[in-house]
């Protein structure tokens, strides 16, 4: 098996078994493509895996997404959630097409930036999850629409590769007042329509660099992610609502450092 074909294994596993849960998936597959040497076209390959993920989410979400969607037309609490994710998505939309070439070309590309920021939201995620608070919210239906558009805004400072997607969210919510499991239950939301998104606007602009052999790196990646992703998605929510967020602040400290130093030991 071709070399890149095992790297593309390792980092689809890597992004599944991350994407989820607060620690920047995208931070983990391009330091790990870093150092075992992986350059994807347009770095379209840490992007388009991640559909592998979103269609896992899809797929263990399916009876809930179907009773949402379906019942809209007559319950107006479904009809409100629906504009309470798209509310949340419509900043990353905005940020998202204005900024990408500085993303793509500058951000992702330094990799000493990524492991400063796995540090500091690590810190950030121990902080929040001590906090000593009093949720007001324990469902993710029930958050307010101008509380989903500010966990948009905040979603936002995930396109710095290191930040985490999901854990932005799940800072956001926690500090606008959900409970564990509703902060993690609305990202996992939230992540379907801004990884979609993700994924046709980046497969867009690299469409004249993707060659064959870039597709196939792509397919095995998207597989991997896609098995990993399940398993995640269905332990995360009972992990959290018992144990809470430590555990990856912890995760993000020791892998940021263990980064740093081995940048600066191969400068």
């Amino acid at each position: 098996m071709p070399h890149n074909t095992i790297v593309a294994a390792v980092l689809g596993l890597l992004e599944g078994l991350t994407e989820f849960i607060p620690v920047s998936s995208t931070g983990h597959v391009l330091l790990a493509g870093h150092f075992l040497n992986f350059h994807s076209p347009g770095r379209a390959f840490e992007v388009v895996i991640q559909l592998g993920a979103v269609l896992a989410i899809l797929g263990v979400y399916a009876t809930r997404l179907w009773g949402i969607f379906s019942t809209a037309p007559h319950d107006a609490q479904s009809r409100r959630f629906i504009l309470a994710v798209l509310l949340a998505f419509l900043p990353a939309v905005v940020i998202g097409v204005m900024a990408h070439d500085i993303i793509k070309t500058v951000l992702f590309e330094t990799p000493l930036l990524i492991a400063v920021m796995l540090i500091l939201g690590g810190i950030v995620i121990l902080f929040v999850d001590r906090m000593a608070t009093n949720p007001r919210y324990d469902r993710a239906e029930d958050f307010p629409l101008s509380m989903a558009f500010k966990i948009g805004v905040i979603q936002c400072l995930a396109m710095i590769p290191g930040v985490s997607r999901s854990g932005s969210t799940i800072v956001g919510a926690l500090l606008l007042g959900a409970d564990k499991r509703s902060a993690a239950e609305f990202s996992f939301f939230l992540s379907m329509p801004t990884m979609l998104g993700a994924f046709v606007y980046d497969l867009y602009k690299n469409r004249d660099v993707l060659d064959a052999a870039a597709l196939g790196d792509i397919a095995v990646g998207f597989v991997c992610a896609f098995i990993t992703a399940i398993f995640v998605v269905r332990w995360l929510l009972g992990y959290v609502s018992q144990k809470g967020y430590a555990l990856f602040g912890w995760w993000r400290i020791i892998v940021g450092t263990v980064a740093l130093i081995a940048l600066f030991a191969t400068t």
